[in-house]
């Protein structure tokens, strides 16, 4: 396949209908997100909603999994680079996310490519030969992950693919041109057409997600819930409405996912001006407000017969044994502790971490293919819990500050050239990771924190500076030719917006999307 059939007369025409059918209700739905942080605001509070009681009480079940996701236990993510697609297919993981949104600049070029690499994975015709000479093919000893795609989430538009004058949804173009391309060849081959629906906020937009799965179903002559999601409980006000958001996508929903980094960037991002966050990498996933979550993450799948899904192990290994040692043993307790909480399986980022994660949840589950029969009824979560962002001994310090500053500016220089999963400290970062960093930061800042360990106020000053020392540190480890030929001084102005503006801006992406091709 090519990039120019990848954009076909037939396929363009299908991402146009998707666009003119959905795209009002997508802007509704994203003003309607502006109106509930301003209530948020107002009130300091969220809480279950009372209008959807009926669906929380009553009860009722998802469709059993379909062939492919019904052993999920250990899950690799990735971009769809063509090198790292074929990794991952052939990691011995079951599940490879296929990442069309926070591992992946939307230049148009990685968006196109992107869904070649999908085309080509779908039919087990994918191979790339590296400029070293080294040769990369699908294995055959044993089957390839199952591809599961996610798309960019609903506030990123695609402006190379307009519809009467605007920028089309990135989620429609990335959806779209995917189901349009590969759904039956999913189908053919045992498997099906099959989504990671990011950065929902509501189960109005998971209603949206199902109207869309039932036109495209009907369009390419599908059975009905052929389609299949599994949600990403990514953000803060999803937590509220899981039930109801398994419930809104009906024969299309497959499980839910508890994620880290961009949770707790919709905390920051809702509560900025209330709840203080210590160092982010203060915050683990045993914090009492991130244990709540989780728990009920895993009881709601349960007894809705959907598939729980852990959270991301981003650690790459290096050439320092005694490094890796600690760290395979950090991924372990981890993945130890989703095990045995009742998640289904797990995601990691680096094929040498399948093993850890396939060991551990084979401890658990036997000769089971998951544990949704095990139903955790002793998890009673209450709002109050969800919201108590206490972390014991966490501190704000100038090694946070200084990571976060570090971490962005690395990252949002790659994102800048067109790499959107990048390796820095050993670790697989993507742009959760930068937006995490940017926020606590502007709220550090607005707040008029002290740093724990100096007494210093963090103030857009004190950011200069640190900015200032780890762009000088960093000019010095690459060589200054490098350097020059980066994207440094574009990735300061991008880190700034989000960090120093007076106004928080709602995602980084998208001004950052206003900057690339």
């Amino acid at each position: 396949m090519t990039e120019r059939g990848i954009l076909s007369p037939e396929a363009r025409d299908f991402v146009t209908d998707l666009q003119r059918r959905f795209g009002a209700r997508r802007a509704e739905l994203l003003a309607g997100r502006s109106r509930r942080r301003a209530d948020i605001d107002r009130t300091g509070r969220l809480d279950f909603l009372p209008e959807t009681k009926d669906i929380r009480a009553s009860e009722w079940k998802v469709p059993p999994p379909p062939p492919g996701l019904t052993d999920r236990r250990v899950e690799i993510t990735g971009p769809t680079d063509r090198k790292m697609a074929i990794n991952a297919l052939n990691s011995g993981a079951k599940v490879w996310l296929a990442d069309l949104e926070d591992a992946n600049t939307p230049h148009w070029a990685n968006v196109l490519t992107g869904q070649v690499t999908l085309y080509d994975a779908v039919r087990g015709s994918i191979s790339y030969d590296a400029p070293d000479g080294r040769h990369y093919a699908l294995r055959t000893d044993r089957p390839p992950a199952t591809i599961v795609v996610r798309p960019r989430g609903w506030h990123l538009d695609e402006r190379h693919l307009t519809v009467d004058g605007a920028a089309a949804s990135g989620s429609l173009v990335d959806f779209g041109l995917h189901v349009f391309h590969n759904a039956r060849e999913s189908l053919a081959r045992g498997s099906g057409p099959y989504y990671y629906l990011p950065k929902l906020e509501s189960h109005q937009e998971a209603r949206l997600w199902n109207d869309v799965f039932h036109h495209a179903e009907d369009t390419l002559a599908l059975a009905r819930g052929t389609i299949r999601a599994t949600v990403l409980i990514e953000t803060i006000t999803a937590a509220f409405e899981m039930d109801e958001i398994l419930y809104e996508l009906g024969p299309h929903a497959a499980g839910l996912n508890a994620g880290r980094w961009d949770y707790l960037f919709s905390v920051v991002k809702n509560f900025r001006k209330r709840a203080v966050l210590p160092d982010r990498g203060s915050i683990t996933m045993t914090a009492p407000f991130l244990r709540a979550y989780t728990d009920l993450l895993v009881a709601t799948c349960h007894r809705r017969g959907a598939v729980a899904i852990g959270g991301m192990s981003a650690f790459i290994p290096s050439g320092d044994a005694e490094r890796n040692a600690a760290a395979f043993a950090q991924v372990r307790a981890d993945k130890e502790r989703e095990a045995n909480d009742g998640f289904d399986g797990s995601w990691v980022a680096h094929p040498r971490l399948v093993p850890v994660c396939q060991d551990v949840f084979d401890g658990v589950l036997g000769q089971r293919d998951n544990q949704v029969s095990r139903l955790r009824d002793d998890v009673v979560v209450h709002a109050d819990e969800l919201l108590d962002f206490t972390v014991a001994g966490g501190e704000v310090t100038s090694a946070g500050l200084r990571t976060n500053v570090s971490v962005a500016l690395r990252y949002l220089e790659a994102w800048l050239r067109g790499v959107g999963a990048v390796a820095i400290n050993d670790l697989m970062e993507d742009a959760a990771t930068a937006e995490i960093s940017r926020s606590q930061i502007w709220q550090w800042i607005h707040q008029g924190v002290r740093l724990a360990d100096s007494g210093e106020t963090v103030t857009a000053a004190l950011v200069g500076r640190v900015e200032d020392e780890e762009l000088a540190t960093i000019r010095d480890v690459v060589g200054e030719d490098r350097y020059e030929a980066g994207r440094w001084p574009d990735a300061r102005a991008l880190f700034e917006k989000g960090a120093l503006a007076d106004e928080f801006v709602e995602f980084l992406t998208v001004p950052a999307y206003e900057v690339i091709d």
